[in-house]
Order: C-alpha cells, then sequence, then structure tokens
C-alpha cells in the first residue's frame, strides 16, 4: 500500500471513529418517561427531544422542561428554554459538528 492510500485510511477511519462517538447516547440526557409519546428523537441543534411517536397528538413537538411546544420558534421564546441556552450543559449537547445535524461540519454541510 502506497503512502497516499495508508494516509485516505487513516483519515477514513478517524472520520468514522469521530461520526459514531457524535451519535452516541452517553452525553445526552435520559429520554423524557411521558405517556403521551412512546418514540424520542435528539434534535441536537436545540439540545432537546422531539417527540416522533406519529400515533401522538404531540407528533414532532419539542419537549423541555415537562412542556410540548409545537414548533421551534415557540420553544425558543419559552423563558425556560432561555435560560438553558446560556447554560454549559447546553453548549456541550449542542455545538455543531459531525453528527449533530448542524450546519458547518467538516465537509462545509
Amino acid at each position: 500500500m502506497n503512502k497516499t492510500k495508508k494516509m485516505m485510511v487513516g483519515v477514513l477511519t478517524t472520520l468514522m471513529a469521530a461520526s459514531l462517538t457524535a451519535c452516541s447516547d452517553e452525553s445526552l440526557p435520559p429520554r423524557p418517561d411521558d405517556p403521551e409519546c412512546d418514540d424520542w428523537e435528539w434534535d441536537a441543534s436545540t439540545g432537546t427531544y422531539v417527540c416522533d411517536d406519529d400515533d401522538s397528538s404531540h407528533y414532532r413537538h419539542y419537549y423541555y422542561g415537562g412542556h410540548y411546544y409545537s414548533s421551534k420558534r415557540k420553544l425558543q421564546r419559552s423563558a425556560a428554554y432561555k435560560s438553558y441556552q446560556h447554560s454549559p450543559e447546553f453548549k456541550a449537547r449542542a455545538r455543531s459538528g459531525i453528527g449533530s445535524g448542524t450546519k458547518g461540519s467538516f465537509f462545509g454541510g
């Protein structure tokens, strides 16, 4: 294997490892335990969970602080969420990068 191929394998291996690490659920808070929704998806751009249960009346609603928000705009207007946005916890969970779901990644997203 020549040097270029070895370098490319190394770069791709590093990117794959970083991608898998970024998608890990270990750093996320526990999923909400709410009977109104049985399926949750993490939204890295807001640092909150979104109800992904299409049988729920809260389908695609953001969930923060025990409340559902029907849109990202309504979530962002919440005083509790505004406070959360300035916390170190939020900054650690909602940063951009590989696997975060936000633009501006390594590939220029």
